[in-house]
C-alpha cells in the first residue's frame, strides 16, 4: 500500500532531509520511503497536500487524560489546590468506566490536534480494573500512545505486581506501549526508586518522574547512583544549575509543562536554563482542568516565557522540543518524530489557507506563533488515515461526549462538588 503526499510545504526537523517550499512525501506500508521536491508514484493513493504545511505529528510526553472530564474547573487553582481536589475529592469516586471515557477523549483530543504520540501518566491507581479501562481506551483511540502505570498519589506499597500483569498484557502491542511512572525519593525513599528502577530495566521500561519543587532530589539520586537515561523528569522548576547538568550528563530527559508550572505557581518554565546547561527540554500538556490540551499553545508559552526573560529560544527550538526530542525522551525516535525514510509515517498535514496563518512566509515561525488545533486538516499515524479533511475517520464523538459528561455529572454528584465554578478546594494548613 502506498500513499503519496503532494505538492505540501513540508518541514521534515531532519537536518539530512531539510525543508521542502513544495515537497511530497511517500509512504509504503505505513513507513516513510521517500521526501523530495517530486516524486513520480503512479500506484499510491494521492493526498494533495497543496496550502498545507506537511510535519510530523507532536509527541506529548506527559498527560494525565484520565482528568479529562474536569476540563476547565481548575484553571483559577493552585497545585496544592489540584491535589485536594483532584486527587483528594475527585478520584476515589472514580470507576473504571470513568477512566475509560476520560482517558479515550483524552487520547482523541490529543490526536485531533496533531499528537500522534502520547504519554498517559496514570495515576488514578484503585484496582486493576481502572488499569485495564486506560489500557483499554488508548486501544481504541487509533494514535501512538505510552500507558505509563505509576502508583495512585500518595500510594506507599509495592507496585511490582501491576506493573507485570500490565507490561505482560502489553507484549507484542505495537501501538500502545508502556512506561513506569516512579514515585520518587520524596515519596518512598531511595530503597524503594532503587528496587523500581530494577524492574523497569528488567522489563525494558522506561521510566517518567514529577520532581520536587524545592529541588535536591536528582543530587540525592545521582549520590545513589540512580539517574538513569532512560528516565524523563516532569517539571523540576526547583533544579538548581548543578542538577540541570547532571541530567545532561546522564542522558536523562526534561518534560515542562509550561501552562501548569506558571498557573499553579511552579516558578519559570525550565527551557532556557535547561538549555545553558546542555539538556534538550521537551514540552508536555500535563492536565486539562487547568490548561489547554494541544501542543500549539503549549509551544506558544514556552517561547513567549522565555523570549521575555533573556530573549532566547528560536521558533524552530519549540519544534524540535514537541517532535524530535520528545520522541527521544520517549525512547521513540528511531520511529517517529521527523520525517525521515524509515521511520514511521506520523505525519499531520496543516493549514496555510486558514486566515489566522496566511500567508505563511516563514512555516516553522507561523506554527509556533500563530498555530491552533482548528489548522490541523489531516493526520496519518504509521501511514494510517485517522483524521481527514478535519474530521477524526470512524469515530462517534456525539456517543463519546454523551459518556463523557454523564460520567462527569455522577463523579461530581458523588464527591458533592458543584459545577458552576464555585468550588474552590480548601489545601490543609501545615
Amino acid at each position: 500500500m502506498k500513499t503519496l503526499l503532494s505538492g505540501g510545504t513540508v518541514v521534515s526537523m531532519d537536518p539530512a532531509v531539510g525543508d521542502l517550499a513544495r515537497g511530497d512525501v511517500l509512504i509504503e506500508d505505513g513507513v516513510i520511503v521517500e521526501v523530495a521536491e517530486r516524486i513520480d508514484a503512479p500506484d499510491a493513493e494521492v493526498i494533495d497536500a497543496a496550502d498545507r504545511i506537511v510535519m510530523p505529528g507532536f509527541v506529548d510526553n506527559h498527560r494525565h487524560s484520565w482528568q479529562t472530564a474536569f476540563r476547565g474547573i481548575g484553571a483559577d487553582w493552585t497545585f496544592a489546590e489540584w491535589a485536594v481536589a483532584m486527587h483528594g475529592t475527585v478520584k476515589p469516586h472514580y470507576q473504571p468506566q470513568d477512566v475509560y471515557a476520560g482517558t479515550l477523549l483524552g487520547r482523541l483530543e490529543a490526536l485531533h490536534s496533531g499528537v500522534t504520540t502520547m504519554l498517559d501518566w496514570y495515576h488514578v491507581a484503585q484496582t486493576p480494573q481502572h488499569e485495564d479501562a486506560a489500557v483499554a481506551a488508548l486501544r481504541d483511540a487509533p494514535g501512538r500512545s505510552i500507558f505509563c502505570l505509576g502508583a495512585g498519589w500518595g500510594t506507599p506499597g509495592p507496585v511490582d505486581a501491576a506493573i507485570r500483569r500490565v507490561h505482560a498484557d502489553l507484549a507484542g502491542d505495537d501501538r500502545v506501549t508502556m512506561a513506569f511512572g516512579l514515585r520518587g525519593p520524596e515519596a518512598t525513599g531511595m530503597d524503594t526508586v532503587a528496587r523500581e528502577l530494577e524492574l523497569a530495566a528488567e522489563l525494558g521500561l522506561r521510566t517518567s518522574l514529577h520532581v520536587d519543587l524545592v529541588g535536591g532530589a536528582v543530587a540525592d539520586l545521582r549520590a545513589h547512583g540512580l539517574l538513569r537515561e532512560t528516565t524523563t523528569f516532569v517539571h523540576g522548576n526547583g533544579l538548581g544549575d548543578d542538577e540541570l547538568r547532571m541530567l545532561a550528563d546522564a542522558g536523562s530527559s526534561l518534560s515542562i509543562s509550561p501552562d501548569v508550572e506558571l498557573k499553579m505557581g511552579f516558578g519559570w518554565p525550565m527551557t532556557g536554563r535547561a538549555m545553558a546547561n546542555g539538556l534538550r527540554p521537551t514540552l508536555s500538556i500535563d492536565d486539562v482542568p487547568s490548561a489547554g490540551g494541544d501542543m500549539f499553545s503549549t509551544m506558544r508559552t514556552a517561547f513567549a516565557v522565555q523570549r521575555g526573560l533573556d530573549g532566547g529560544l528560536r521558533s524552530r527550538d519549540l519544534l524540535a522540543f514537541t517532535t524530535i526530542d520528545a520522541a527521544d525522551s520517549c525512547g521513540l525516535d528511531a520511529r517517529t518524530g521527523s520525517l525521515t525514510p524509515g521511520k514511521d509515517a506520523d505525519i499531520i498535514l496543516l493549514r496555510t489557507d486558514d486566515l489566522t496563518v496566511f500567508p505563511a512566509t516563514d512555516p516553522a515561525a507561523t506554527i509556533v506563533s500563530a498555530g491552533h488545533p482548528g489548522l490541523v486538516d489531516t493526520v496519518l499515524v504509521a501511514g494510517r488515515v485517522v483524521k481527514r479533511d478535519g474530521v477524526l475517520v470512524d469515530v462517534d464523538l456525539a456517543a463519546l461526549r454523551t459518556r463523557l459528561i454523564e460520567s462527569r455529572n455522577r463523579i461530581a454528584a458523588a464527591a458533592g462538588i458543584p459545577l458552576d465554578g464555585t468550588w474552590h478546594p480548601q489545601p490543609e494548613s501545615k
